[in-house]
């Protein structure tokens, strides 16, 4: 991973480095964010989408376009390597950072610490890849914009939103920047203080209630997912999303997930295999997920203890960051372990079980996370529902707190300031793109029509 093109603190005093942020606006005026047009020679956003696809399983390809023709939202959760390509085109601050790569508003969410204690944060690091700060943050206002245009809210709601989120991103790494790196580091989002923070009563009380419940269920290892069948733990099956892969006629990919899972332990560091040893892998099955991942090979294994303990864990195949092309390939030969590495480097909290396949005879590279409990994860994303605004808010302090982490939070401060012209110009460049981003999800409903994509429900 190209650590040199990330500027972290260095020995010199915070002021220096804020002065040094600042400079950079004399090479990349703040306003030049605020652009897009499209490049003449932009590749059609088709064409892109048809490439990344030859790379992913072909019998799942239909689903992941019925999920992005569904809405101008679907298809750009399922566009990252469009934007990216887009990105590539827009002015550069020199700032670089882990960036998240598909950073949108529906890939941040809550789990629960190692200690049980909810916290929110990003939750998706396929694309993951050092690259310019400005790129998630576009990214991020964008599907803000995306979707309040969606929900009909108009374009002065899409617009505030988006600028909302940026306010929040920037007065947050104003902090950071003069904090103790160590606290800095550990600084994290607490979803109960947040949610206490609320100012309509009614939504605070209907939050907190729904993160209790939440919460415990989480607790309660998963009764929607598994069942005991003649004495043994199974995943239990819901076609087409969930199928089991344990005692099919073809064993072929239940050979290439317990496979999988039992290499990706030597990744772990060595008290946490002592720790996962202690269960034992029951039951193995494909899972479909997102948007973005359809197509990629996804897994979950149960394991269990002989006293009915149940810990799941999610494989997930890795590809080259959509970045790639446009910021540098990764140093990692090994796409899952880029994968992990970002998301150790951008998350507060991290994953007990985190790691990645070690195969070297196999191209099929994969991670292994913790399985997050689905209704916990929808606290804080649903207040999009009731309070788009303060979802923005969460989000923009969230991803400032991430970025803080690898790049020099006081040289970004620095360039993005205490006023508003940052917030201003990413707000304009989100309300242009949520335009071209209808543009291109029109085109593509039209290629479903005309049979150049084929697209169907699950």
């Amino acid at each position: 991973m190209p650590l040199e093109h990330m500027q972290t603190a260095t020995v010199l005093p915070v002021a220096e480095r804020r002065r040094a942020g600042q400079a950079l606006r004399k090479i990349v005026p703040r306003s030049m964010h605020g652009r897009w047009t499209p490049s003449p020679t932009r590749r059609d956003a088709v064409d892109i989408l048809i490439e990344s696809g030859r790379h992913r399983i072909a019998s799942l390809l239909p689903i992941r376009y019925d999920r992005m023709r569904a809405s101008p939202f679907g298809f750009f959760r399922g566009a990252a390597a469009v934007m990216a390509a887009d990105l590539a085109d827009t002015p550069v601050s020199g700032l670089w950072v882990q960036a998240c790569g598909d950073c949108h508003l529906a890939n941040f969410g809550t789990f629960a610490s190692p200690e049980g204690t909810p916290v929110f944060d990003c939750n998706d690091f396929d694309e993951t890849l050092p690259a310019p700060f400005e790129w998630d943050v576009k990214r991020l206002a964008a599907s803000f914009a995306v979707d309040a245009l969606g929900r009909n809210l108009g374009e002065k709601t899409a617009r505030y939103l988006a600028s909302a989120m940026v306010l929040a991103y920037r007065k947050h790494m104003l902090e950071l920047a003069v904090l103790d790196p160590l606290l800095a580091w550990r600084s994290r989002v607490d979803v109960t203080q947040v949610l206490e923070d609320i100012g309509d009563s009614k939504l605070r009380a209907r939050e907190l209630k729904r993160l209790t419940e939440a919460t415990e269920a989480a607790h309660k290892e998963y009764p929607k997912l598994v069942e005991k069948r003649k004495g043994r733990w199974r995943i239990k099956e819901k076609p087409p999303l969930i199928f089991p892969l344990t005692g099919q006629r073809d064993d072929t990919h239940e050979i290439v997930a317990r496979t999988a899972f039992e290499s990706y332990k030597l990744s772990l560091p060595e008290e946490r295999r002592i720790l996962l040893d202690r269960y034992e892998l029951m039951d193995v099955a494909f899972k479909v997920v997102g948007v973005g991942s359809v197509g990629t090979f996804c897994a979950i294994g149960l394991y269990a203890t002989k006293d009915d303990h149940a810990l799941m864990l999610q494989l997930k195949e890795a590809q080259a960051s959509v970045l790639a092309d446009y910021a540098g390939p990764s140093l990692y030969r090994n796409q899952a372990q880029r994968v992990v590495v970002g998301q150790r480097i951008m998350q507060t909290v991290p994953d007990l079980f985190l790691g990645w396949t070690q195969d070297t005879g196999d191209d099929q590279q994969c991670y292994v996370r913790h399985l997050k409990d689905s209704r916990l994860a929808l606290i804080g994303s649903d207040l999009a529902e009731g309070a788009l605004p303060y979802h923005a808010t969460l989000c923009g302090v969230t991803l400032a707190r991430a970025h803080a982490r690898s790049g020099d939070a006081a040289r970004i401060a620095g360039y993005i300031g205490s006023g508003t012209a940052f917030d201003t110009a990413i707000a304009s460049f989100a309300l242009a793109y949520a335009a071209q981003n209808q543009a291109d999800w029109r085109l593509f409903v039209e290629a479903v029509k005309a049979g150049q994509i084929e697209a169907h429900g699950a």
